[in-house]
């Protein structure tokens, strides 16, 4: 059974313009599988569709077409039952933000049905894996710098173990040494838990570091999806960032967020 089965997914969205309302497309027939215990990549600029593409695998948006299936689950039939697998983490994780760090991971334990003895001490554990002070873990969130939140919404995600990670840029605003960090504990779960990861990034040696499988989507078309040496091959290229030129025609855009 493949981990995660995706085929022909599109998604559209109204916009408002001078012109009046238009529907745009976000995603335009995408289709690829992962196997379980895999880790796959998925680049693109601002726009992209890489956030959709996890919203819709999340459960968070209905496609306009297509379909998606998590360990043989259907995705948008099937809600309830691929909750409980998956686990997201984005740019945009939202919070109590009178609450601090601990209040909230153990708010998530209990919706996830975990007691409290069995998170009293995982959740301290989580905290410091992903980098996060042990001197502001009862600090209220909205105190704390998107950083920090980012480390908060890692060990929210990862508290429950979920064997299919949605990871839509993790490691958005974390200096350096967290990055690391987090990118280290990524690979542990993966080899400790046999996690599945999907992971969107504008970071491509991220991508090319933790990834088994890298894909190119651009336009809400997946232009490529295959290991780095095949893409650079493909694309006669020496770098990861040459060959995402050559298939896309645009150069690579940093950036911390906006994708569609």
């Amino acid at each position: 059974m493949k981990a995660l089965e995706v085929h022909n997914l599109r998604k559209e969205f109204t916009r408002r313009d001078k012109r009046g309302k238009r529907r745009v497309a976000a995603l335009k027939g995408v289709t690829f599988t992962i196997e379980r215990g895999e880790c796959v990549a998925i680049l693109g600029p601002n726009g992209s569709g890489k956030s959709t593409l996890v919203r819709l695998l999340s459960t968070l948006l209905l496609p306009d077409g297509g379909d998606a299936s998590v360990f043989g689950k259907d995705a948008f039939k099937e809600t309830r039952a691929v909750r409980r697998m998956v686990n997201r983490v984005s740019v945009e994780a939202s919070f109590f933000k009178k609450m601090s760090a601990v209040e909230n991971l153990s708010y998530a334990a209990r919706f996830y049905g975990l007691r409290p003895s069995a998170t009293r001490d995982r959740i301290p554990e989580i905290l410091g894996r992903v980098g996060f002070p042990a001197d502001r873990r009862d600090e209220p969130m909205e105190n704390l710098s998107r950083g920090m939140q980012q480390k908060v919404a890692l060990a929210r995600a990862l508290l429950t173990s979920p064997i299919l990670l949605l990871l839509d840029e993790p490691t958005t605003g974390l200096d350096p040494r967290s990055k690391q960090e987090v990118q280290e504990f990524i690979r542990e779960v993966r080899a400790e838990h046999d996690a599945t990861v999907l992971l969107c990034t504008h970071d491509l040696a991220e991508a090319e570091s933790l990834a088994d499988r890298v894909g190119i989507l651009d336009g809400g078309v997946l232009l490529c999806l295959e290991p780095v040496d095949q893409l650079k091959a493909r694309y006669d290229s020496e770098t990861l960032e040459e060959a995402f030129f050559a298939a896309s025609g645009h150069a690579f855009e940093n950036g911390d967020g906006g994708d569609r």
